[in-house]
């Protein structure tokens, strides 16, 4: 491990905004912090949203500055990563941005019923190999509806083609609500302010002529979800 990462783990232990839960505090247990965000946290009760697998919290950043009214929290394992959002949130006293450290398998161990309202997935893999990793799969969206209030949007803004019409599909053959689908946000030029941050890998997708795409919609918690037929190998990443 290099000087500079070992510098930022030990940095990060110093954040208040970054929470970094122990393996044995959320396999299988409750985090001790679930249910309470609102409370010893961010001390209001505003609408608080995720952003999952957040790298390195440039978007969270960005949200929570543009939306006081709301909290965020990004989520990620990548603490080198998230050490650039947690510095930030620390140095710029931004009370409403907040990171936890943990996979996001369990994530249902770190928030409570109905206590988050929205969830932001940017840029993530699209595993056009391993459909149960994908973050859009119906595995993780029956995570979300755990913590999720019924009817919380999702947004899903990347970089893959294949991710972005997969999920479509999902919407689709499950009569999801579909809020906006749009397949190239700044070639339209239907990009609003908030599909309009750019993170440092976005900018490298964009000057190598990468299309970005936009999906959000509604996550019914009735709703029993199938996957849908899918062939990946029409796409190329």
């Amino acid at each position: 491990m290099g000087k500079d990462k070992i510098r930022r783990f030990k940095e990060n232990d110093t954040f208040e905004c970054l929470y970094q839960p122990q393996f044995q505090e959320v396999f299988g247990a409750t985090y001790y912090m679930k249910g309470q965000w609102h409370e010893r946290h961010f001390k209001n009760g505003n609408p608080l949203v995720l952003e999952l697998g957040c790298g390195r919290g440039e978007y969270t950043v960005s949200l929570a500055k543009k939306i006081p009214q709301k909290n965020f929290i990004g989520v990620d394992i990548k603490g080198a990563r998230m050490w650039r959002g947690a510095k930030t949130v620390t140095e710029e006293s931004i009370e409403n941005a907040a990171f936890v450290r943990s996979r996001i398998e369990f994530i249902e161990s770190v928030f409570a019923p109905e206590e988050v309202s929205e969830i932001w997935i940017t840029f993530p893999d699209p595993q056009m190999k391993k459909q149960k990793k994908r973050l859009t799969a119906t595995p993780f969206l029956e995570r979300y509806k755990s913590f999720l209030k019924d009817n919380g949007i999702i947004h899903l803004k990347t970089d893959s083609a294949f991710l972005h019409n997969y999920t479509l599909e999902l919407v689709k053959q499950n009569n999801l609500e579909l809020i906006e689908a749009n397949s190239d946000i700044y070639g339209t030029g239907r990009a609003c302010e908030l599909l309009s941050i750019k993170t440092r890998y976005e900018m490298e997708f964009l000057e190598k002529g990468i299309k970005i795409t936009y999906l959000s919609f509604r996550l019914k918690k009735e709703a029993l979800l199938n996957e849908p037929e899918w062939d990946s190998s029409a796409y190329e990443r």
